[in-house]
């Protein structure tokens, strides 16, 4: 394997070295004979594998094994410096002009085991299942359109109408009456004809309405509008499948994302575990009751709408490329547009007897 240096610059300090990749740490590094800076120097030079690092160490007097430079590359590799090198790019000039931009991003979670090409790799490989092309799901389909997910099915049974546009930007005037799903399908087609994209105009009344289309999908992503057991549905059709579900929406004053990783985390059937009876003749019982019966008219607006899709997206990057552990596996996270759109986390209660959860364990 040939390793490079990360962006990163360095400068000795009496025996210690100040070493600055990210802005917003520095990592000061014992250093009294001045190894690791001319390790990082010889890095610098261009990739490298060990064995020409430890002959080019030994020529500037150090005595120095190739274990010796592994070892201090897996030391370097520890605090994100290095990288596989010839893992950078995924080897075509059209693709890596294409993901210029996303290869940069998954630099700052490549080393020298898991590459910036492979991150990219996994994404163009994967098919998430898109639940929704209204508010949030536009925004949505745009952001994984945009990482270059390599399959999208996308589901909604909605026209496209002028109320749409203060927060729908996959749509123009031109498609006022048009199916949603098929102009948004359409929309990625001339965004990106490398990416394999499926419009299914079909109204979801229930978990046997999707699945036809869990087979082969990766992720199931978005929400569904109309019933208050919409999400449910969309629950239970995804444990049945074994794939993580992300979703995301507003209410009244708040943005409101999660996800459910089968197997793994509580599920949305186990958040109903502890909420009241809404027949019981409780407060708790009454609010819960009015809760479900409230009928909201949409506020979703442009910025609310790109940040639920981005929140949504981001999360299911996580779920495809495994650059870090879902963030709201068997949780709500929600932002308050009273306090500044400042995360919260609300874990759902484990139900070990939940049904829904019974089915991924099947």
């Amino acid at each position: 394997m040939r390793v490079m240096v990360k962006e990163c610059v360095w400068e000795p300090l009496g025996d210690e070295l100040v070493v600055v990749h990210d802005p917003r740490e520095a990592f000061t590094l014992a250093d009294p004979e001045g190894q690791i800076a001319a390790l990082l120097d010889e890095l610098s030079r261009g990739p490298a594998t060990a064995e020409e690092l430890s002959a080019a160490m030994t020529a500037r007097g150090f005595a120095t094994t190739v274990e010796d430079v592994r070892d201090g590359l897996a030391g370097l590799d520890s605090l994100g410096l290095v990288e596989n090198a010839d893992e950078r790019w995924l080897g075509d000039p059209d693709a890596d002009e294409r993901h210029f931009s996303n290869l940069t991003f998954f630099g700052s979670f490549a080393g020298l085991h898991t590459s910036r090409a492979e991150f990219v790799r996994r994404l163009r490989d994967s098919h998430v299942l898109v639940l929704g092309a209204g508010g949030g799901g536009s925004s949505l389909v745009q952001c994984l359109a945009g990482l270059g997910v390599g399959a999208l099915t996308l589901v909604d049974r909605d026209d496209i109408a002028p109320r749409n546009f203060a927060r729908q930007f996959l749509y123009r005037n031109a498609d006022i009456g048009r199916s949603k799903v098929d102009r948004a399908a359409e929309w990625v087609r001339e965004y990106d004809p490398r990416i394999e994209v499926r419009a299914v105009d079909r109204w979801i009344s229930g978990p046997e309405d999707l699945k036809d289309l869990t087979e082969g999908v990766h992720v199931v992503a978005g929400g569904l509008d109309g019933d208050p057991d919409a999400n449910l549905w969309v629950n239970e059709a995804a444990l049945r499948a074994g794939v993580p579900l992300v979703a995301g929406g507003m209410t009244r004053t708040q943005l409101v994302y999660f996800s459910v990783d089968p197997g793994r985390s509580a599920c949305l059937r186990c958040d109903q575990s502890d909420l009241p009876d809404p027949d019981e003749r409780s407060s708790a019982g009454v609010a819960h009751r009015l809760t479900r019966e409230l009928q909201l008219a949409n506020g979703l607006t442009g910025p609310m709408a790109m940040q639920v899709g981005s929140l949504v997206s981001y999360e299911v990057m996580r779920y495809l490329t495994g650059i870090e552990p879902p963030r709201a596996a068997g949780c709500r996270v929600v932002l308050d547009l009273r306090n500044g759109l400042i995360p919260v986390w609300q874990p759902f209660p484990r139900d070990p007897a939940c049904p829904a959860c019974a089915l991924a364990r099947s």
